[in-house]
């Protein structure tokens, strides 16, 4: 008789642990899944906020600074429908938004061929210079090169005394070099004698209209050249790379702003101290250094200064550096805002405040407010001295006096405006 072996399964208990197993195994698959998305968000955000601190197209802050200011008033117009004045034609186009939104994806800038490279060779894209505000004629903006001279001017020829004055470290006024504290408010510098000369005018009624407001005796501005000898070519009469000149150059723009910013009441001194003569055994690359040690000094003698503006030229040639304005010419003119300063964010505000303003009254003269480091520059440019401290570039190499000094008397009322707004504010804040 064969014998029968009968095996009982407990389905019941091998279900159950099934089904403990299956739970064990779904719970360690989504504590897996959800710590690979913890780490990727933690991740990205650590990516996004490095990038939101040094490039201003990752946040609605940086994407405001990303496009002109017509651009962004167009589209706040879009659901605030009172923002449109209607003085002004719609700026936004399809090639812009197009611009914009490829680099926001893919961190390529359509208007900079070197972006495209900068993500396939190592260390291309580091430190690189980048346009935080630009202009309203920005679609072409091109850098502005900073260039070292192809000699000092030292061997200039000494022109007509009746042009330039006998003294070659002249103003180009005819009067004697001035010292090194010279004060330059009285008749701000003028190449054309200034308004400090005393005339006779015949008696008149007083004038009842309200006195302009006036800083009195203290001086706020300080305006200064780090380059003085930076020149043009129109004014020079020759045509050269690098135009520098001893006598008729950058430090004439700086004295015609001192000048117009007393018309407005504000105290102002213009430095137009000469570095290749005044510092043995000169180096342009310190240029900087020597130029913070006049603004340090400057500081120390006028406690109340508050605006501190390093005037130069670029070195591009006119068709980057000029703008047509109701049918007159103006010499643009870029910012730069030097990202060594550790506050340079502060500087950056500054800048872009008068940029704002003078783009609001003459549409174009701004190429925009530009950060450089000491990859593509000095870096600081005297900005740590104070977060009010600009470095601005008026025109270029081609570009006429006359065009370099409406943008100047621009930028004077520009400044003045926002002093006196600046001092309102301060005023109803101490009362």
């Amino acid at each position: 008789m064969r014998k029968q072996t009968i095996m009982t399964w407990n389905l019941g208990k091998g279900s159950r642990q099934l089904k403990s197993l299956l739970v064990t195994g779904r719970m360690f698959m989504l504590l897996s899944l959800g710590s690979m998305v913890m780490v990727l968000v933690i991740g990205v955000g650590a990516i996004i906020q490095q990038k939101s601190s040094s490039s201003p197209v990752s946040s609605m802050k940086g994407f405001a600074a990303s496009v002109s200011e017509g651009t962004f008033n167009d589209i706040l117009a879009m659901e605030m429908p009172g923002a449109d004045d209607g003085s002004t034609s719609s700026s936004i186009s399809t090639k812009q938004m197009s611009a914009f939104l490829v680099q926001v994806l893919t961190d390529i800038n359509p208007n900079d061929p070197k972006s495209l490279l900068a993500r396939e060779y190592p260390g291309m894209n580091a430190e690189s210079a980048v346009l935080i505000r630009p202009g309203e004629t920005a679609g072409t903006t091109v850098e502005p090169e900073d260039n070292a001279p192809i000699h000092d001017g030292s061997d200039d020829p000494v022109s007509d005394p009746a042009v330039e004055g006998n003294n070659p470290g002249g103003d180009g006024s005819g009067r004697p070099s001035p010292d090194a504290d010279e004060d330059f408010s009285t008749d701000g510098g003028s190449a054309a004698g200034g308004a400090g000369g005393q005339t006779n005018t015949p008696e008149t009624q007083p004038d009842k209209t309200p006195a302009k407001p006036t800083t009195g005796s203290k001086k706020v501005v300080f305006i200064y050249h780090s380059h003085a000898r930076e020149s043009w070519n129109p004014v020079l009469g020759k045509t050269v790379e690098d135009p520098q000149s001893t006598t008729k150059n950058i430090s004439l723009l700086g004295k015609r702003l001192a000048q117009k910013l007393e018309e407005q009441g504000i105290g102002a001194i213009a430095s137009a101290t000469d570095y290749p003569t005044a510092i043995k055994d000169y180096r342009w690359v310190l240029s900087y250094k020597y130029s913070k040690k006049t603004v340090t000094e400057a500081m120390a003698a006028h406690r109340e200064l508050q605006y501190f503006f390093d005037i130069h030229r670029d070195s591009q040639k006119k068709d980057l550096t000029t703008a047509t304005i109701n049918g007159k010419t103006y010499a643009q003119v870029f910012f730069i805002i030097g990202h060594g300063n550790p506050n340079w964010k502060k500087n950056e505000a500054f800048a872009s405040e008068i940029h704002t303003a003078l783009e609001k009254a003459y549409p174009g003269i701004s190429r925009g407010v530009w950060g450089k480091t000491s990859a593509n520059g000095n870096g600081e440019y005297n900005q740590s001295v104070s977060p009010d401290s600009v470095l601005i570039e008026v025109g270029g190499v081609d570009n006429t006096l006359e065009e370099s000094n409406r943008t100047i008397d621009a930028l004077a009322k520009v400044i003045s405006d926002m002093y006196w707004k600046d001092e309102k504010v301060s005023t109803k804040v101490a009362s």
